[in-house]
């Protein structure tokens, strides 16, 4: 009686082991790799399916794999599996060698991007090859293009789950490639505003004329926060991007900064001695590739769209 009661409860572990279609055990296999970023050894695997037999599971880990969703590290003397990046075992699994010489090329060159000139010089594919490679990858959502301000004709390529670089796109001073120059405006005279109303509510008291003075310096996560309160931009600005706009009033000489011992800087509002010339209120006040621009090439103050609409 003993062992056919045995042989049953072999039968039944057997039964409840096959059970598990191959394709479910890959899938949890990937669900608990996507919970531990370390990786997972069969320990963790035992105890996420302790009735999974071993053949049936290495089975799983060899076509994982094979197919490029995991890899395998050796910590001591366990065997670790660590889940790769989606759109690098999309494509090992799906591409052929031309599409992943392109896709490392551009995976390479990050969120700025790069241009098609200089993919087709580091793979050495003919034009017409690489046209229609990265219109594949493009199709199946691998890459995308971002036209860049620096050159409005011209696109860059990148992967398609990154977020361009904001000299790429113009950070929160552009849309659609032209400079927002109203919404500068606004953002100016508001920031203005508020150092200039705290300047206005300190009155000299008990710490003497130097305490009231350093009262009224405001840091930029100040003025971030009232200009997030006040609800006037559409998209979220960052603290660096009220810097650039404070920055401007100084270089206006309505607002003044200075360096904290803790090396901090604070914004104070001031009464300008000269009228602003006004050079920051043009586009290359806030223009991201300004550094780049010269007499020749592709940004050229000549041939630069909004310094000609400013202008008129």
């Amino acid at each position: 009686m003993s062992t056919e009661t045995e042989n049953a409860g072999e039968e039944a572990g057997t039964s409840s082991a096959e059970a598990i279609a191959p394709e479910s055990v890959e899938q949890k296999i990937i669900a608990l790799a996507q919970t531990k970023v370390k990786g997972i050894s069969d320990k963790d695997i035992a105890a996420e399916m302790p009735e999974l037999l071993p053949q049936r599971k290495a089975e799983a880990i060899n076509k994982l794999l094979t197919q490029g969703y995991i890899d395998l590290f050796k910590q001591g003397n366990a065997l670790i599996y660590r889940l790769k990046d989606p759109s690098k075992a999309k494509t090992a699994k799906g591409a052929d060698n031309e599409e992943k010489i392109v896709y490392t090329i551009i995976e390479e060159a990050g969120n700025k991007g790069i241009w098609i000139r200089d993919i087709r010089f580091k793979s050495n594919l003919m034009p017409t090859q690489l046209n229609k490679i990265l219109k594949s990858l493009e199709t199946k959502k691998f890459i995308k293009a971002v036209k860049s301000v620096a050159a409005s004709k011209k696109k860059v390529y990148m992967l398609y789950n990154l977020e361009p670089d904001r000299s790429v796109t113009g950070g929160a001073w552009y849309q659609d490639q032209d400079f927002e120059a109203e919404f500068v405006d606004v953002l100016n005279q508001q920031c203005y505003r508020f150092l200039e109303q705290k300047k206005e509510t300190i009155k000299d008291g008990k710490g003497g004329p130097i305490a009231a003075r350093n009262a009224t310096y405001a840091s930029s996560k100040e003025v971030w926060k009232f200009i997030s309160d006040l609800g006037i931009s559409k998209i979220k600005l960052s603290v660096e991007d009220l810097e650039m706009i404070l920055n401007t009033l100084v270089y206006d000489g309505k607002v003044e900064k200075t360096l904290t011992s803790d090396g901090s800087i604070l914004y104070r509002a001031i009464r300008p001695l000269l009228d602003p010339p006004g050079l920051v209120r043009t586009p290359c006040g806030m223009c991201p590739v300004r550094k780049n621009c010269c007499d020749i090439g592709d940004v050229t103050p000549t041939l630069c769209q909004y310094i000609t609409e400013w202008l008129n």
